[in-house]
């Protein structure tokens, strides 16, 4: 993820002004919380959440197969 400079703000100002980091997600589209000037939290807009958290088929057929072969032996022995 790019980190725009512009998006990012203090946990106290978020904590105070909370609209206003709700406009800066609406025009951005991501807002990064600082606590001790460390990136800390995201906030997204919902309807990006669940883009960002679907995998596509292959991605799931590439980590299935991954995850038989690391544990072949056992599924092998479960299948008895």
């Amino acid at each position: 993820m790019i980190i725009n400079t512009n998006n990012l703000v203090s946990i106290s100002e978020a904590n105070q002004n909370f609209s206003k980091v709700a406009r800066l997600v609406d025009e951005t589209g991501a807002a990064i919380v600082l606590k001790n000037n460390v990136p800390r939290y995201i906030i997204l807009e919902y309807n990006q959440i669940s883009k960002e958290a679907q995998a596509s088929n292959d991605e799931v057929q590439a980590l299935s197969e991954k995850v038989i072969a690391r544990h072949f032996p056992a599924f092998k022995e479960l299948a008895k």
